[in-house]
């Protein structure tokens, strides 16, 4: 049996750097760490870029991503959104379409996307606001066919969640990244990647 060889480049705000974290890992490098596939190698790139919104995101993914895929690789995008347009009073039907952009040039160059949502913070206002953000761009990502991952709803009223962020001054911790990990990698991750789950 030929080994798969896949290269995954993931794209996203400061969430995807691990900003906050302890073990500088972030979500993506816990869930990197499980994910050992038996019949595949998988080289993964992170490119955070901080206080990013959807405009910046459909404008560098391209030429950021572009340098890691390669001929004969399985290439795999992971975009990690935020809540960065709500700062800069972007519309929603303005950021469903950066997203909308952004997946249809994957889908053209044949990359699987797998899209994590924004999660949410502690301002109950901003986080009404968030909730609708969220689900467009979840909306937008399953009419195409790639893999969206809610981190908004499953986290909005979660306890550890909330202690972790007031803990942090907003942003997660340990506790908070472990969560997002979790969250991705029971709602499609391994699935997306065509490998099987851990036992």
């Amino acid at each position: 049996m030929d080994l798969r060889r896949i290269r995954l480049a993931a794209v996203g705000d400061e969430l995807l750097a691990g900003l906050g974290d302890p073990r500088s890992l972030g979500w993506i490098g816990r869930v990197l760490a499980r994910t050992r596939p038996d019949n595949a190698s998988l080289e993964a790139y992170t490119l955070a870029a901080p206080g990013e919104g959807t405009e910046a995101l459909a404008n560098r993914w391209l030429p950021e991503t572009g340098r890691r895929f390669a001929e004969g690789f399985e290439n795999r995008l992971v975009i990690g959104l935020s809540d960065r347009d709500l700062d800069l009073d972007l519309s929603t039907a303005r950021s469903r379409l950066n997203l909308a952009n952004v997946l249809d040039g994957a889908s053209q160059m044949s990359v699987k996307a797998l899209v994590v949502g924004p999660p949410p913070g502690l301002d109950a206002e901003r986080n009404r606001r968030l909730a609708d953000l969220s689900a467009a761009f979840g909306d937008v990502t399953t009419r195409r066919k790639h893999v969206f991952v809610d981190t908004f709803t499953p986290l909005l009223a979660h306890e550890q969640w909330r202690n972790d962020l007031a803990a942090n001054g907003g942003l997660p911790g340990q506790a908070g990244y472990g969560l997002m990990a979790w969250l991705v990698l029971h709602r499609g991750w391994y699935q997306w990647l065509d490998i099987p789950a851990p036992e």
